[in-house]
């Protein structure tokens, strides 16, 4: 695997850092720490300049190339945040803060850009700017939106985009992309469930949210195989049913339900929200009770790579690991760099973390092996993007 013997240098203090930020993770937007580091590090790599405060809490470094004939501007893109979950690793460096853990490698992916940044300020082979883009809030706020709409392609004249996540599927150090649609568009419904409460010895004095929510619950399971195209993918989970009461002998007044779908088709998004709403009502209704359905509007939407700079991004994957996947299976994961996607031509690819426990599980910890490799690929991503 051709690594370029200053990141390969330059592992043992990436290392250092992604311990640091595991450590210390931080959620959402409240990623000041995180953000203060970062840029600490990029003006201490000579960042021709560094930005703070963009969409809340990221951070932008522009690196000025030893040219500027192509007058470009080529972005990379890490996020920062964290998700709340207690760690279970068991690591020398797990989690300080309980409740709170790098459970997706974020962590993993900040570091690397910042790698890839120090050499990229050291050696400056290229034409034009590379943008360094450090965003927070991925795991449910919309960073990435924040980021555009505070003006971060047109502020900084971004030509293209790239991003990339480690994936527990991928052997150590491989790479994946696809063009089109390659994340799902994620949506999320809160069904709240309003009956009569009462003793739970005398049920038909009350109207019983419980028994509704599990029917509810059920119901609609039947979205997905009956009213959705067999040839389109969708996911409909219900992931949380909350009740007013935890005692024993209470029928609970209300039932709160919680869950997300998952979609590649604005049809079919659609088409599911419809039946959500209407089957919860119908469902309600059929127990005594009322459905009241909360869907909010900022979901994100489908994250589908732009062909020409998916190549783009394939070729600098094979020059550092001699070989990318091309047709790498649709995820029903979410991800908002969508919304970068969105704003301006660019990819996402994924690098494999090797074997270990899934994204999101309390045991999960990035493969600190692979970071050489996705700092070369930033590396060479750039250079092939801005030629000297």
């Amino acid at each position: 695997m051709p690594i370029r013997n200053r990141i390969s240098d330059l592992h043992a203090d990436v290392t250092a850092w992604r311990r640091d930020f595991h450590m210390n993770p931080e959620l959402l937007y409240d990623t000041h720490r995180t953000s203060g580091i970062v840029a600490d590090k990029l003006r201490a790599f000579g960042c021709d300049e560094v930005v703070t405060g963009m969409g809340r809490t990221g951070v932008v470094g522009l690196i000025r190339g030893k040219s500027n004939a192509s007058g470009k501007t080529v972005a990379l893109r890490a996020d920062m945040d964290a998700l709340p979950i207690f760690e279970a690793t068991g690591a020398d460096h797990a989690s300080t803060v309980p409740g709170k853990m790098h459970a997706c490698g974020h962590d993993g992916h900040t570091a690397m850009l910042l790698g890839a940044a120090q050499y990229l300020a050291e050696t400056r082979n290229f034409d034009g700017t590379v943008a360094v883009v450090f965003q927070p809030a991925e795991e449910g706020g919309a960073g990435a939106l924040e980021m555009v709409q505070d003006g971060l392609i047109d502020r900084f004249g971004i030509s293209e985009i790239y991003g990339m996540h480690n994936s527990p599927l991928l052997p150590e150090g491989a790479f994946a992309i696809r063009p089109g649609p390659f994340y799902a568009a994620v949506d999320l419904f809160e069904i709240t469930l309003t009956g009569k409460g009462g003793h739970a010895a005398r049920p038909n004095n009350c109207i019983d949210t419980t028994l509704a929510g599990a029917a509810l619950v059920m119901n609609l399971q039947q979205i997905v195989s009956r009213n959705t195209d067999p040839q389109q993918a969708a996911v409909v989970t219900v992931t949380s049913f909350r009740t007013e009461s935890d005692a024993f002998n209470v029928i609970p007044e209300t039932v709160t339900l919680r869950g997300t779908v998952r979609t590649f088709d604005a049809a079919v998004r659609k088409n599911i929200e419809d039946r959500i709403k209407s089957i919860a009502a119908l469902t309600a209704e059929t127990y005594g009770a009322r459905a009241a359905v909360d869907w909010p509007e900022d979901g994100y939407p489908v994250m589908a790579n732009h062909a020409e700079e998916t190549d783009f991004a394939a070729a600098a994957a094979r020059a550092v690991a001699g070989d990318c996947n091309t047709e790498a299976p649709r995820t029903t994961g979410g991800e908002d760099f969508a919304y970068m996607l969105n704003a301006c031509p660019g990819a996402y690819i994924q690098i494999g973390n090797g074997p270990s426990k899934g994204l999101h599980h309390p045991e999960y910890d990035f493969n600190d092996a692979i970071i050489p490799v996705g700092a070369s690929y930033w590396v060479e991503l750039a250079e092939q993007r801005l030629p000297a």
